[in-house]
């Protein structure tokens, strides 16, 4: 079972010089991803455990459009191991005019993580296919 979300970085999001996006704002993102996989699973939100490993391959800038997927890899009793990656598909082109954009053919890896997320043996309902 995977998902994606797809969401542009707003000045908002930017938190350091030159509208540096922040790394824990993927973190929400691949956080948000997990929920829906486990809502989809067991029909709880569950909580998210602890990140495994998390590489930053690459920086986010304000105006950046990024998609974040994630995958259930495996699952046990109550702890679903996840992993997850984000991409930038679009960046502006303010060199060309303030509202210029490329449509990147290929996708720029920003960051890759795996963790585990847990749903309570009591709030879990497993889903029908």
């Amino acid at each position: 079972m995977n998902t994606v979300i797809r969401l542009r970085m707003s000045l908002q999001d930017a938190h350091y010089g030159g509208n540096l996006v922040d790394g824990a704002r993927i973190l929400q993102l691949f956080g948000d991803v997990a929920t829906e996989l486990l809502i989809r699973n067991d029909g709880d939100e569950g909580l998210f455990k602890a990140y495994d490993s998390i590489e930053f391959m690459a920086p986010v800038y304000a105006g950046d459009f990024i998609e974040a997927t994630g995958e259930m890899v495996s699952s046990g009793k109550s702890s679903r191991k996840m992993v997850f990656e984000a991409r930038k598909v679009i960046i502006p082109r303010t060199d060309i005019n303030d509202s210029a954009a490329d449509f990147l053919q290929e996708p720029i890896v920003i960051c890759r993580a795996s963790g585990t997320c847990v749903v309570p043996v009591t709030k879990q309902r497993k889903k029908e296919d």
